[in-house]
């Protein structure tokens, strides 16, 4: 039953992010604020919101080993099975400003994750954390990146594909009566915490009642679920025709979530790195840089044969996965 009441506390999560960041938006227009600074929120807050909810509700709970899981796992997931799902709907074509700026950026931010999480073998101690002050380093680089990302979009506004999809999040704002939108807001702000509250709850139970570490609860239902949001945006796009977008949309996430998300976590409480986490961070960096030689080779096209190999590599990871946790009982 307790299966049940997680799917009901994710689908409320969902929902409720969805109203919450639609009202935000068409707030934020009505007091005058520019198109393009709404598009960005949109763009770079919107669809990662169920994470960074239940991730901080998580570490501020003290369950770390869940916020590990689900930051890690959604980064798994957006490469592993939103990406290579979209790939094999339609090729992507990789666009000049990713392979310049957000995919170095992502390989930058992955080697950090996997650096900071490496103390038991890097100094010898007898665990991996990733600390409050390595949370202030990750926090400074999303800074970093969110200064270049917009600097370079702002300079080649025609071309750039980071402020034409921000043009295009933007203009899909609908326009309602502001004390619908003020209800909205504050409905969804409600069912978000209440959704992320009832997503923790529920997973620790799942966890204990099953004799599983909430990391593995994290990997695999929670990012799943969470990730829902980016699966559906890739999934539409390829069906418009706009399967460039998706690969956009997935680097941009996975930095969001390592960065911010991860910076955000870790400064609320360190996190661990739970039993068996540095062989996750390691299949997750695998995955997170392979995009940008699969980005370089021939035409810069990820096609469907490499959407594949991303979508093999995580199920055969996956399987990895639970088959160790399964001899671990």
């Amino acid at each position: 039953m307790d299966f049940v009441y997680l799917l009901g506390s994710l689908a409320l999560l969902l929902t409720a992010a969805k109203y919450f960041v639609e009202g935000i938006s068409a707030i934020a227009e009505a007091l005058g604020v520019p198109p393009l600074v709404i598009g960005m929120t949109v763009v770079a807050f919107g669809t990662s919101t169920p994470e960074l909810v239940v991730n901080t509700m998580s570490a501020a709970q003290g369950s770390t080993d869940l916020a590990f899981g689900n930051i890690v796992g959604a980064c798994l997931v957006n490469v592993g099975v939103v990406l290579a799902v979209t790939a094999l709907l339609a090729p992507l074509r990789v666009q000049s400003a990713l392979i310049t700026r957000e995919l170095p950026m992502l390989s930058l931010t992955v080697a950090a994750v996997v650096v900071l999480g490496s103390d038991r073998f890097l100094d010898g101690a007898a665990g991996s954390v990733w600390t409050r002050a390595d949370g202030i380093v990750l926090l400074l680089l999303f800074g970093v990146f969110l200064y270049y990302t917009t600097r370079g979009a702002l300079a080649a506004p025609r071309s750039d594909p980071f402020l034409a999809d921000v043009r295009d999040e933007a203009a899909e704002v609908k326009k309602r009566p502001l004390w619908v939108e003020i209800g909205f807001t504050l409905g969804g702000l409600a069912g978000v915490s209440f959704g992320a509250d009832w997503t923790v709850a529920f997973a620790v139970q799942i966890a204990r009642g099953m004799g599983v570490s909430e990391a593995v609860i994290g990997l695999t239902i929670i990012s799943v679920g969470t990730t829902l949001p980016e699966l559906a945006t890739c999934v539409l796009a390829a069906r418009r025709g706009d399967s460039d977008l998706a690969l956009g949309n997935v680097v941009g996430s996975n930095i969001f979530n390592l960065l911010c998300i991860g910076g955000l976590v870790s400064v609320i409480r360190p996190i661990p790195i739970p039993a068996g986490g540095e062989v996750d961070l390691l299949v997750m960096a695998f995955l997170s840089i392979s995009v940008l030689p699969l980005a370089l080779r021939g035409r810069r096209v990820i096609s469907r044969t490499e959407g594949l190999f991303l979508l093999l590599v995580y199920a055969g990871f996956l399987v990895w996965r639970l088959g160790e946790v399964g001899r671990a009982q």
